[in-house]
């Protein structure tokens, strides 16, 4: 992990994998096949891509009972108590619809609405992500959500993790279906004879969902194309080296393409905390991963003082930002940009990803500088209302007539004026 001097070509933002020519024509081959066939395509492509043949793809309340078999029951319990976590967090953020009245008898307002429908994509593969489960359906069963269709690649015998069945179960979800790739996307999308179409599509997934979600965009919502992991971690002298290593490789043990980088401007520290990440990759299951995402995207920049440190994570927006310092509270208010602030020597990042509360799907490869988390608010829409009342239309006709004349919009203007034609009024 190489230590270096703070430069003004110093950022997070990496080049966004926006796939090969050939990936895009696959997920546009596949998209538009699932659109013509429905479940037919569905059946062919989870057979090619994951080898299951499957008849019914809606996972049966058979298998919901063989996924808690599978759960040892305090597992099942800590499951259970992230969501309570995260659920009182969310209930926290719902906005409210509002009416103002004027005195002229005019009244506005915003209407906020749950979306009707949202579809949940849980990535599969060699891992399983209950905590996806969690973070992505509960803000929108807390926002009002009618129908949340959740939908996650199978393994070759047709089945889905136990984790994340139970996870599911445990909210209340319903409706899952086992598909994965862009035909999971395009089901949510167009919809099939089996699958019907959702509003917003949200979740992570690999090179083709993100794609996919990117094809579809326009015809359906989608939450964001994200990014590999990263963390910013600010640290002073008082950090303790082995505690910053362990949480450095926390994220880079994620993907090859993770990113893990110190701030500090303590030498000593910069050097003790090299020789930990040295150290404790040694023994790390996943080291080559881990590795991989050090030698390439880590980094540790050492600063002239604690005020050029919290320019530089500034700079970064990066997705996890630790601030373990001596007084980490004395510098929220100097933080800017960042996706999550874990304040503390006890606020390990993974405190966040699992149980805390808050989302962990957060904005990644800089965009914590113009983004947001996901929230019930990405799972709502506001309507305006507009109530003008007569008074404030006959003091307002000629000012709004003039305005749309002033763009060269003659019927609007005759619009508001026909209003009192009647009256001779105006």
């Amino acid at each position: 992990m190489d230590i270096r001097k703070v430069t003004s070509e110093l950022s997070l933002k990496r080049k966004i994998d926006n796939g090969t020519g050939e990936q895009r024509e696959a997920v546009i081959s596949i998209l538009a096949d699932v659109e013509k066939r429905g479940d037919q395509a569905l059946r062919a492509y989870t057979k090619k891509f994951d080898g299951a043949l499957l008849e019914d793809f809606r996972v049966s309340e058979e298998e919901i009972k063989r996924a808690y078999e599978q759960i040892e029951e305090s597992i099942v319990n800590i499951i259970t108590e992230a969501a309570e976590n995260i659920r009182d967090y969310h209930e926290r953020m719902k906005s409210q619809s509002w009416i103002v009245t004027k005195p002229d008898g005019t009244m506005l307002g915003q209407q906020v609405t749950p979306l009707d429908a949202v579809g949940v994509y849980v990535p599969g593969g060699t891992a399983a992500y209950p905590s996806s489960v969690l973070m992505n359906v509960i803000p929108a069963q807390v926002a009002g959500v009618g129908r949340i269709v959740m939908t996650s690649p199978p393994n070759e015998k047709g089945e889905l993790p136990a984790g994340v069945l139970v996870a599911a179960n445990e909210l209340g979800v319903d409706e899952i279906y086992k598909v994965g790739g862009a035909q999971a996307v395009g089901a949510l999308a167009y919809g099939t004879e089996t699958i019907a179409p959702v509003d917003k599509i949200v979740g992570p997934g690999n090179i083709f969902v993100a794609l996919a979600k990117r094809e579809v965009f326009g015809l359906v919502d989608i939450d964001a194309i994200a990014g590999p992991s990263e963390i910013v971690i600010l640290a002073d002298e008082s950090a303790h080296p082995d505690e910053v290593a362990a949480d450095l490789l926390s994220q880079a043990e994620h993907d090859r393409l993770a990113s893990s980088i110190l701030v500090t401007h303590s030498e000593e520290l910069a050097y003790r905390v090299q020789k930990e990440v040295e150290q404790q990759l040694k023994t790390l299951p996943r080291r080559d991963i881990a590795l991989a995402s050090i030698e390439n995207y880590g980094a540790i920049y050492v600063t002239e003082s604690l005020e050029e440190s919290v320019t530089v994570v500034n700079k970064l927006a990066p997705e996890h930002l630790e601030v373990v310092t001596k007084d980490p509270y004395n510098l929220l208010g100097q933080i800017r940009h960042a996706g999550a602030i874990f304040l503390g020597r006890y606020s390990s990042e993974p405190v966040g990803d699992y149980f805390a509360g808050p989302n962990h799907v957060l904005p990644t490869n800089g965009t914590a500088a113009f983004s947001s988390p996901l929230s019930v608010e990405s799972f709502v829409k506001k309507s305006s209302i507009i109530s003008y009342s007569e008074k404030a239309l006959i003091e307002n006709a000629s000012k709004i007539a003039a305005f749309a004349r002033l763009e060269g919009l003659e019927a609007h203007a005759r619009a508001v004026e026909s209003r009192f034609k009647s009256k001779g009024e105006n």
